[in-house]
């Protein structure tokens, strides 16, 4: 008896995934039919936040490292001939590095030692790392170079899930007010700017797609942001940060 509850639950479970296979084919040449793609896509962001171009402040970059960042993204695509094409997804990615460098009257707002709150022109080292987790919606433009390339481009939007931007000011000193205010030397303070880092992003994207395989997509692209990252109101830091990333990964295509 149990053997053959065995049999038959064995059979209605092969019944039931053929039917979800044969469902899914159906659905996907469906879609094939009216010119629907699906695509699923992951990969590694290598970038950072920078001003553009580098500021005077700014005399050296001592190091720079970046941070473990990955992408995981779904797309559908929507071809209207052998040529164009546009494609709409949701992203999530995290985006990250550490840096340092070497600045002169950089203004700084910092927080010494003994918990005292400093703000002036700062001369010396500076840490930075910056940390973010973002939900982005990209919608590009495609165009199908021949059967295995293809480029796209577009823009994207991005709420931050989660965002820092920390850091030391080491080995210099501080000036009051100017850059002929009264002189503090400093051997370590610390900074925090999370809470001034804006929650919406937005920006360009350019890629590229090579078609490895009939299923397998290798990607390629470059992401840089138009708004910068801090709040409009934000005044310790001088000059306008913006994220620009470049992002390596493979895709498969239903």
């Amino acid at each position: 008896m149990n053997k053959k509850i065995t049999f038959i639950l064995l059979c209605l479970i092969i019944a039931t995934v053929a039917q979800a296979q044969e469902d899914r084919n159906k659905n996907i040449l469906k879609s094939l039919t009216i010119g629907l793609e699906y695509r699923l896509k992951a990969g590694f962001n290598i970038g950072g936040t920078s001003p553009i171009p580098l500021p005077v402040e700014i005399r050296k970059i001592n190091s720079y490292k970046p941070t473990t960042a990955f992408s995981i993204e779904g797309d559908v695509v929507k071809t209207f001939d052998n040529k164009w094409g546009v494609s709409a997804g949701i992203r999530l990615e995290t985006k990250g590095m550490e840096t340092d460098a070497t600045v002169k009257n950089y203004h700084m707002k910092m927080i010494a030692s003994d918990g005292g709150e400093m703000e002036g022109q700062w001369t010396g080292g500076v840490t930075t790392t910056v940390k973010q987790s973002l939900l982005t919606v990209p919608v590009l433009a495609l165009y199908k170079v021949s059967k295995r390339w293809e480029l796209e481009l577009g823009p994207w939007f991005s709420y931050v899930l989660s965002g820092e931007f920390f850091g030391e000011a080491y080995d210099g000193y501080l000036r009051d007010g100017d850059p002929t205010g009264e002189k503090a030397n400093v051997s370590s303070a610390t900074y925090n700017f999370n809470d001034d880092l804006r929650r919406f992003q937005c920006g360009m994207q350019l890629g590229a797609q090579w078609r490895a395989f009939s299923h397998l997509n290798v990607t390629a692209s470059l992401t840089w942001g138009v708004v910068p990252i801090f709040k409009k109101d934000f005044d310790t830091v001088t000059f306008n940060m913006f994220p620009i990333y470049g992002n390596i990964g493979f895709g498969y295509v239903f």
